[in-house]
């Protein structure tokens, strides 16, 4: 072997030894990296892309053009929980859309008619989500009335016919105590708080902790969240996008077109009475939920009006 060849042969040998020492280095490097990521950042255990984000309040934000006041720490924190909650709660967010679409124009016009501010139609939002629900103490329909309240403003309450299940009925109602709790307490904000609570304890939450505004009172839990939960749901629909939420308007609820007819007559089969409009029970029940059973008694000849399907 010449020397020619024995120094080729060492610098190979020389180049490959440099290979292997770097690549274990780069291997033990991509080891304590590796090590180093799993111990402060923990693997994520959601989606790539999923992320939870605080939310930046509006600088203002008023109930019926009356102010919230958001220097108030605890109004600020009230506030951002149900901005967090309705926010994030996205199915029930995304509904709310959606039935608003749908009830906003039977609603809207009879608080304008009745002189009660629009954003009222909030606070049937929180009351009902929009729906013909029942409270666990008894309360019904989309203003959440009670039997008692429902019969001393003039709505017929009985297992035949409940009028609190009646939208444009119960909303005149709801405008009604609203207006009379305005009176009472010269505010919006405490005649929304005075629609959850009654005008008796609120009234008496006043005396007692000598304040006259609602975000002044120690109330309890349900009804210190109300004024926060309306202004949350306000902010919210008003600005669907800011907060997440992306839909077309062919994905939002609309009514099912229907004409009245006006009847002082018993109906003593709904089912076969239905047939005779071309439309189902079903059909009639669910435009008219004020009719609580299979037949209309009507022993009185009192005159209503129903809605047909077009």
């Amino acid at each position: 072997m010449n020397n020619t060849y024995k120094f080729i042969v060492l610098i190979s040998v020389i180049i490959l030894a440099g290979f292997f020492i770097n690549a274990i280095s780069s291997d033990e490097k991509i080891k304590e990296n590796t090590t180093t990521q799993t111990t402060n950042d923990p693997e994520k255990n959601t989606s790539e892309y999923y992320e939870i984000k605080a939310l930046k309040l509006p600088k203002e934000m008023n109930f019926a053009g009356e102010e919230a006041p958001l220097q108030k720490n605890d109004i600020l924190e009230r506030i951002d929980r149900e901005l967090l909650v309705n926010t994030y709660w996205q199915s029930n967010g995304l509904l709310m859309f959606k039935r608003a679409h749908k009830y906003f124009p039977i609603i809207e016009p009879i608080l304008k008619q009745n002189g009660i501010p629009n954003d009222f139609k909030y606070l049937a939002v929180i009351e009902s989500g929009l729906q013909n629900a029942t409270s666990p103490s008894g309360a019904k329909g989309f203003w959440q009335i009670m039997k008692a309240t429902g019969r001393e403003y003039g709505l017929e309450v009985n297992e035949n016919v409940d009028e609190r299940y009646h939208l444009e009925k119960s909303t005149k109602v709801a405008c009604k105590y609203l207006k009379e709790s305005k009176q009472r307490f010269g505010s919006w904000t405490l005649a929304a708080a005075a629609y959850n609570a009654g005008n008796k304890r609120i009234s008496d939450r006043l005396e007692q902790q000598k304040v006259d505004d609602y975000y002044d009172l120690l109330l309890n839990s349900e009804t210190a969240r109300y004024l926060p939960r309306i202004l949350a749901v306000k902010e919210i629909l008003s600005h669907p996008k800011k907060y997440g939420f992306s839909f077309e308007k062919d994905d939002l609820y609309r009514l099912e077109p229907s004409y009245e007819i006006k009847l002082d007559t018993a109906i003593t089969d709904i089912a076969g009475f239905s047939k005779t409009f071309n439309m189902n029970y079903k059909e009639m029940k669910m435009l008219n939920p004020w009719l609580r059973e299979r037949h209309l008694n009507n022993k009185s000849r009192r005159e209503y009006t129903l809605k047909i399907k077009r």
